[in-house]
């Protein structure tokens, strides 16, 4: 799952299988994630039947294998890896690539219906961000944050008005990720958000979903937390909006 999605004829860890972004996990015509039925055809055609380890992996420290991730949760599927440091630390490692697309003998999967407390939509956005038992984290950088530029450079997915959600604090998605792209230690990520969130209920957002859907998975698979939902709407929602505020600057 690359955000590149040509990196994978380009070379890939033996055996993967290749998702796009654009496409597989997506429905193009609703502007919405994957439906169950569609996601069952994917994972099916992919070999995996609901008892199979899935190990997701992509460039861009895992954004978009998080975003699966957090997909595939949704759906039911229990046996789920992040490959740590992704493609970066697998190329740095000089471990083993290939252009070959494998067969894979197709399977029967079957998902459960979505367990949408993982999901933060627009209305329950709006309620959360005026509840002081809960917080909003907005994973982009702080220019887009602040609403000196509205996208990343060279990203098309954008909006009429740059800024944040009123109340949303920073922290950049890139935080809770070494050098190499591996997560950080437990005790770091525990410091990193002790101060910012205490004991509250959380939503993650950033552009489209998929650099929340990291801090998404670090917050509840590394740290443990329930009650952390993923605002895949994000800011080319939010900031698409007629009459939702928007702030600007640094401050929350």
């Amino acid at each position: 799952m690359d955000v590149e999605t040509a990196l994978y004829g380009q070379g890939h860890i033996p055996g993967a299988v290749a998702w796009s972004w654009q496409s597989d996990l997506c429905d193009t015509v609703r502007r919405d994630i994957v439906s169950k039925e569609a996601l069952e055809a994917l994972l099916s055609r992919s070999g995996i039947a609901n008892d199979t380890t899935v190990v997701l992996y992509g460039d861009q420290d895992n954004w978009f294998a998080c975003w699966a991730f957090w997909q595939l949760a949704m759906h039911g599927h229990q046996d789920l890896r992040i490959l740590d440091g992704g493609r970066r630390k697998w190329i740095a490692e000089g471990r083993a690539l290939t252009t070959e697309v494998p067969a894979v003998p197709r399977a029967s999967y079957r998902a459960e219906a979505p367990d949408l407390s993982l999901r933060a939509l627009l209305d329950e956005v709006r309620t959360r961000s005026a509840e002081p038992g809960w917080a909003l984290v907005d994973v982009r950088s702080p220019d887009e944050y602040s609403g000196r530029i509205l996208a990343p450079p060279g990203l098309a997915e954008t909006c009429q008005r740059g800024g944040h959600i009123p109340g949303a604090v920073n922290v950049l998605w890139s935080e809770n990720c070494n050098p190499d792209g591996t997560f950080r230690s437990r005790d770091a990520l525990e410091e990193l958000y002790r101060g910012i969130l205490g004991d509250r209920g959380t939503i993650t957002y950033c552009r489209i979903g998929e650099r929340s859907s990291l801090t998404w998975f670090v917050l509840t698979r590394l740290l443990g937390r329930t009650n952390v939902a993923n605002y895949d709407g994000s800011w080319t929602e939010w900031g698409n909006l007629v009459g939702a505020p928007v702030a600007t600057g640094m401050k929350p």
